[in-house]
Parts: structure tokens; C-alpha cells; sequence
């Protein structure tokens, strides 16, 4: 196992420029279907875009001729079911990172071979879940961009009254000085990491019964039409929306749309060169991004087993290699110290 992890990793150093010459343009799902060998995941809207990108990269950094294990990624929405690799059972698609965990929990490394999370472990995840680092976000809410009712910064405190429904119009919020307007607090479809991410900062079990949980809001689409409303207001994903809306990874339904991301406690969480800004992931609403592995796969001794470790692991690459870097960068998160990048932790 070792020898084979490090002949891989030595590879990084020879191969870099090649990969980043032979990278190309992430695409949604893959294009031809995976070999039943390969590294296959599902699960969160946050983390799909990067992952995309972290399979046309990784890949290309394999070269055509490698035998070894590749990497692909399937997007939370699009048709369902979907079979994932050869050899797959056919599965619901997975919508979000709970989704994508309950799939690897629920079938065999011959269907999933990890789930990518946006949200850290929880007591109704399994034991043997392993949850592999990879990058940092954080969590704001966003509102439309033209003529919004809401303030500009609101406070942590403003945002628990608000979800737990004591205040239900602008005017309520101390120091408010606009039109004001009844608030229609949105969260993201059930089972997304950002929705469970952001009730658990605000110290929610669920939204109270004035939030509006429509099942047409998709986690991190700003195109959504409901969301157009001077009084709607929903929680965003702050690396999503800088990699949608700065670092051109915004198309179809996956863009901002009309909404603009907001300061908390009068933090932005967006610095002056547009990255996500380091004071905002250090608040309480910053978080570690995730993809999640049976631990058995990831502590074998077999090919999946080393390939898994040489994509995700510490020394692997997406935590070593310069081209994983960039486009963990690009699409809007900042990479993890050295050390914690491919750390793990359970449930």
C-alpha cells in the first residue's frame, strides 16, 4: 500500500505542469459512465462544482494510459434514478449531503464510494462514516439585489429572531430605518448541509412555522423566481456564490441569479479581491467542507483503497497538488493548512 500511495505522490511533482496543461472545463456528471473500479461519489449542491473540476484534473493528471482508479462526480439534481458506474445499482439521485451520506451508507463501494458534505458529522450518521477535509466555506443569506426590504448586515441575534419567527416584518429588527415589509425566510430543500449547517449556528432544530420550506429552492440557486422578492431572504453558501458570481461558474440554474450575499455582525463575507474572507470563515458561521468515506474503503489495502488516500488523503492530491489548489480557490473556498487537509473525523 505504501509503496503504490508513494509512487503516485512522487508522480505529483513530475506530472504538475502536465496536468495543468491537459486541465479542462468541468462538466456536470459524467460523461460516459465510470468503470466499476473507479472513485464515485454523490450528495452536496455546495461541493459539486469543485468536484467536477476535481475529476477533469485529477483524471487528466492520471494521463490516458493509467489504469488506476479515476475520479467522478454525480450533481445533487438532474434525472433520477441514476446509475453511477458500471455495475451500480440504480439509486434515487442524492440531493445534498445528508442524501449523499444515506446513499453510502445504504449500498456497497460498487455503487458509491464516497459522498461529499457540506455539513460536518451528526449522531444520526453511522459509525463507520469517515469525514475527509478538504476546504473551507461559510454560510450567509442572501436577498435580492434591487430593491430588498432587508438591511444590508444583519446580526447572528437578528438572523435567530428572524428563523425562529418572533420577528416577522424589517421594522422589528433594532435600528431599522426602511419601509419594512412581512420577512419570508426561506431554508433549502431537506437534507442539504447548508440548511442543516446554517439551524445548527443559529442554534435551530428546524425553522419556526413562518419559514417557508418550498420544495422548488434548490441550496445555493439564486434563480429560483420565489427567491426575486424584495422580502425573501435565505440562507447562501458564501464560496458558491464567489465562485458563481466572480470566478465565472455560474450558468443555467446554478448561478446567483438575482440575490446578493450579506455581512453578518457586520463582517462581509467577501474581502476587497473578492475571495472568501478569512475574517467571516473564522466567525461561527465559517465551516469545514467535507467528502465522506466508509472507513474499511478508506484503511484497505487495495487499489480503491490506495486510490482513495492519493485523491483525498494528507498527502494526496487534492491536498498537495498546486492545480487542486487553484481550483479550490476558483470556485470560491479557501484551502485548508497543511496537516488539516485530509484529516478525518467521525460521527
Amino acid at each position: 500500500m505504501r509503496k503504490t500511495a508513494a509512487k503516485l505522490l512522487a508522480a505529483v511533482a513530475i506530472a504538475t505542469s502536465v496536468a495543468t496543461v491537459a486541465t479542462g472545463t468541468a462538466v456536470a456528471d459524467p460523461a460516459s459512465l465510470p468503470a466499476a473500479q473507479d472513485i464515485v461519489g454523490v450528495g452536496s449542491d455546495t461541493t459539486q462544482a469543485v468536484l467536477n473540476q476535481f475529476s477533469t484534473d485529477y483524471n487528466a493528471f492520471l494521463g490516458a494510459s493509467s489504469t488506476l482508479p479515476r475520479l467522478y462526480s454525480w450533481d445533487a439534481t438532474g434525472t433520477s434514478p441514476i446509475v453511477t458506474k458500471t455495475g451500480a445499482t440504480s439509486i434515487a439521485r442524492p440531493n445534498g449531503s445528508s442524501a449523499g451520506i444515506k446513499a453510502l451508507e445504504n449500498n456497497t463501494d460498487a455503487t458509491v464510494t464516497f459522498a461529499r458534505s457540506s455539513r460536518a458529522p451528526q449522531a444520526t450518521d453511522q459509525a463507520t462514516d469517515l469525514f475527509v477535509a478538504f476546504a473551507k466555506d461559510a454560510v450567509s443569506v442572501a436577498t435580492t439585489t434591487t430593491g430588498s426590504n432587508a438591511p444590508t448586515n444583519l446580526s447572528k441575534a437578528d438572523l435567530v429572531n428572524i428563523y425562529n419567527c418572533t420577528y416577522t416584518n424589517w421594522n422589528q429588527i433594532p435600528g431599522y430605518t426602511g419601509a419594512g415589509g412581512t420577512i419570508k425566510p426561506f431554508l433549502p430543500q431537506v437534507g442539504s448541509g447548508t440548511r442543516s449547517f446554517f439551524l445548527s449556528v443559529l442554534g435551530l432544530a428546524n425553522g419556526g412555522a413562518c419559514v417557508l420550506v418550498n420544495p422548488t429552492v434548490q441550496e445555493n440557486q439564486g434563480t429560483d423566481p420565489v427567491l426575486n422578492d424584495p422580502n425573501a431572504i435565505v440562507p447562501y453558501s458564501a464560496a458558491h456564490y464567489i465562485g458563481q458570481v466572480y470566478n465565472g461558474h455560474g450558468s443555467g440554474s446554478d448561478a446567483a441569479g438575482a440575490l446578493t450575499i450579506r455581512s453578518i455582525d457586520g463582517i462581509s463575507p467577501i474581502d476587497t479581491t473578492n475571495t472568501l474572507a478569512k475574517a467571516f470563515t473564522d466567525t461561527t458561521f465559517g465551516r469545514v467542507v467535507y467528502n465522506v468515506v466508509r472507513e474499511a474503503n478508506w484503511n484497505a489495502t487495495n487499489a480503491q483503497g490506495t486510490a482513495l488516500r492519493a485523491i483525498f488523503g494528507t498527502n494526496g492530491w487534492v491536498c498537495k497538488n498546486a492545480t487542486a489548489a487553484a481550483d479550490i480557490k476558483s470556485y470560491g473556498f479557501r484551502v485548508l493548512p497543511v496537516g488539516a487537509c485530509g484529516s478525518t473525523i467521525h460521527s
